[in-house]
């Protein structure tokens, strides 16, 4: 009796063991599913920017759309690149990127380190006014802007694009939060052995916050390449013109038509660097953030 109650429940254990297994196989079978599905949904729109800019301009515009082109038209490629100078707003979208960012990390860098680790008077009620500015939303600020651009006599030129957006508030939280991790018990050491605030700063806090600042760094290159109202605002001009301002009119004919297919290949051309940084350090992103949002 004893041996066939030992093999029922073997049984039994084999059985939910089993349907354990189908369950979880379910499970992560559905999981899976899922993400195919919304991976699809996410890279369909960079797949059909793609073959449209490789489709002449007459199956473009055909009334079926085809989800192949019949005849690849890599030309367009040098079209786009020929006619909307991509050269000269690349140079452009550059300078002001590379410019604007290496600022803003200085301004970031010391101003998360006062807040981190400097103790003077009204220091947490500056924080918390400065915290409360990101409630207000930035396009509020437009046109106070553009009235102190045009009365300082910065219209149409790099510093209009790069002076205004120096201070991000957001950018000095996270790396004040990322900061506040690092014990202060190091600060004070290096105090009692001479050192100064900002070697401290340059051998100490600036290494340990490195994935903080790469992220930061990424965000805001990112921000000056795909920024588009304020620079239509302020320098709209040949000289000063941005990618993507540059863009928008650039393959229109006197007739008022555009050449759809070579606005496309454009359009790839422009995004395939934020999509190589963003495939290439995405990590860093990922490690900048989540390493910021632990003690506050």
């Amino acid at each position: 009796m004893s041996t066939k109650t030992t093999v029922m429940q073997e049984r039994d254990v084999k059985k939910r063991t089993l349907v354990q297994n189908i369950v979880k196989a379910l499970g992560k079978t559905g999981t899976y599913a899922f993400l195919l599905i919304m991976a699809l949904i996410i890279l369909f729109p960079f797949y059909w920017m793609i073959i449209s800019s490789l489709k002449t301009l007459p199956e473009y515009r055909q009334a079926i759309p085809t989800f192949w082109p019949r005849e690849i038209m890599w030309s367009n490629y040098a079209k786009a690149f020929e006619e909307a100078n991509l050269g000269n707003l690349f140079m452009n979208t550059l300078y002001v990127g590379l410019v604007s960012t290496i600022i803003s990390l200085v301004i970031t860098v010391l101003s998360a380190f006062a807040f981190a680790r400097l103790e003077f008077k009204g220091k947490e009620t500056l924080f918390g006014a400065l915290l409360a500015t990101m409630m207000i939303p930035g396009e509020l600020f437009t046109i106070t802007n553009y009235i102190t651009v045009n009365q300082l006599g910065w219209m149409h030129t790099f510093t209009a694009l790069i002076v205004p957006f120096l201070v991000s508030v957001f950018y000095i939280y996270l790396l004040r939060q990322n900061f506040m991790q690092i014990p202060n018990e190091l600060y004070l050491a290096a105090k009692v052995d001479g050192t100064s605030d900002i070697k401290y700063l340059w051998k100490v806090m600036i290494p340990l916050a490195l994935p903080t600042l790469i992220s930061i760094t990424i965000l805001k290159m990112m921000g000056a390449w795909n920024s588009y109202i304020w620079p239509k605002l302020v320098a709209n001009d040949a000289a000063h013109q941005m990618i993507t301002n540059g863009l928008r009119n650039a393959f229109t004919d006197t007739s008022g038509q555009a050449n759809y297919p070579v606005q496309m290949a454009a359009v790839a051309i422009v995004s395939a660097p934020l999509f190589l940084v963003f495939l290439c350090l995405r990590k860093y992103i990922m490690q900048g953030v989540s390493r910021s949002g632990i003690k506050g």
